[in-house]
C-alpha cells in the first residue's frame, strides 16, 4: 500500500480578480474550492493513474469536514485524524496577481496527536511506501519527518521524501529512495547556484553520498535530472506546452516516478513518467488526468 502524510493540509480558495484594487472592495471574475497539500496532491495523481493509496494527516473544525467531503468525491481514500480544537486552514489564492497568495496556519497539533499519527504509521507493512512531502507547522518539531523514519527503520518500507533543507537533509541517514529537491533548493543545501542539468550531477551524488538511494532535481523550464542508485543519470529538457497552472507539478512528478517505477522497476521509466506528470499538471487548470501524462510522455519521450 502506498501512504501519504500531509500534516497541515488546507483548503485552497482560488480567485482572480480583474483590476485588482487596494482599499477597495473586489469582486471575484472566477473562483474555485480545492483541496490542498503536497501529500494530498501525490494521493490525487496516483489516483489518476489507478495507483491505489491513502492520504494520511491532521483536519480540524468545519473546514476539516469539508475538506474530507471533497476527498472523498475525488475518490481518494483518507484517513486524517481529527483534532478537537482549531480548524483546517484556508489558503487564498489570487490568480490575476502572479504568486499572490495568503496561506493560514491551521491547528495546532499536540503531542497527543501525533502519538496518535505515529500508531497509526506502526501499521505499515514491508514493501508499503510512504511520501513525506512538504513543510511542518510551528506547532510541530523540525525534526517530525526524521522521527518517523527513525521509528519505522526496522520495516522495509521505501520513503519518498520531497522537503526543503533540514526536513530533507536531517533524513538522508535513513537512505530514502527517493528525494525531489528542485535545483534552487539543492544548491541552498551546499551553497552553489545551479542553473544547468549538467551542474546538478555532482551535487545530486553528495546528497547520494549522505544516505539517498535516488536523486530527482526538478529545474522548471531548464527540464529535470535523475541521479539514480544503479548509477544511471537521466535528463531531459522540460516538455513542451504552455504553463497554465505551476501548484502541484513538483507533487505530480514525484507521484508519476513511483507510478512509473512500481509498473516497470525501470528508473528510465520511471522518470519519463514523473517528467510528463509534472509537465501535464502545468499545463492543466487542475492535477493531470493519466490521458494527459500519457500524452505528454508520447510527444516528448
Amino acid at each position: 500500500m502506498i501512504y501519504t502524510i500531509t500534516v497541515n493540509p488546507s483548503l485552497d480558495y482560488i480567485v482572480s480578480v480583474d483590476d485588482f484594487k487596494l482599499g477597495l472592495t473586489n469582486r471575484t471574475s472566477s473562483e474555485k474550492l480545492l483541496p490542498g497539500g503536497k501529500g494530498i496532491n501525490v494521493s490525487q495523481v496516483l489516483m489518476n493513474l489507478g495507483v491505489e493509496n491513502t492520504a494520511l494527516g491532521f483536519v480540524a473544525g468545519f473546514t476539516g469536514d469539508a475538506l474530507v467531503r471533497e476527498l472523498e468525491r475525488r475518490g481518494i481514500r483518507q484517513e486524517f485524524i481529527r483534532i478537537d480544537k482549531g480548524m483546517t486552514r484556508i489558503n487564498v489564492k489570487l490568480k490575476s496577481i502572479d504568486g499572490t497568495e495568503i496561506n493560514g496556519q491551521g491547528p495546532d497539533i499536540g503531542e497527543a496527536d501525533l502519538e496518535r499519527l505515529m500508531k497509526r504509521l506502526d501499521e505499515l507493512q514491508d514493501n508499503d511506501v510512504l511520501f513525506l512531502a512538504g513543510s511542518i507547522p510551528g506547532s510541530i518539531s523540525s525534526d517530525l519527518y526524521r522521527n518517523i523514519m527513525l521509528r519505522l527503520q526496522k520495516k522495509n518500507i521505501l520513503f519518498v521524501v520531497d522537503a526543503t533543507r533540514e526536513l530533507l537533509t536531517n533524513v538522508l541517514e535513513f537512505h530514502p529512495f527517493l528525494i525531489k529537491p528542485n535545483n534552487h533548493e539543492l544548491g541552498e543545501i551546499f551553497g552553489v547556484e545551479l542553473n544547468t542539468r549538467e551542474s546538478v550531477v555532482p551535487y545530486a551524488r553528495k546528497l547520494q553520498e549522505m544516505g539517498a538511494r535516488n536523486v530527482l532535481v526538478s529545474m522548471a523550464g531548464e527540464g529535470s535530472v535523475l541521479v539514480a542508485e544503479d548509477n544511471t543519470v537521466v535528463s531531459h529538457e522540460a516538455p513542451k506546452g504552455v504553463l497554465v497552472n505551476g501548484v502541484g507539478a513538483g507533487d505530480s512528478m514525484v507521484a508519476g516516478f513511483m507510478a512509473g517505477y512500481m509498473k516497470t522497476g525501470d528508473y528510465e521509466y520511471a522518470y519519463k513518467m514523473g517528467a510528463s506528470a509534472g509537465s501535464a499538471s502545468a499545463f492543466s487548470e487542475d492535477l493531470a488526468t493519466e490521458e494527459e501524462i500519457m500524452k505528454v510522455m508520447q510527444d516528448n519521450f
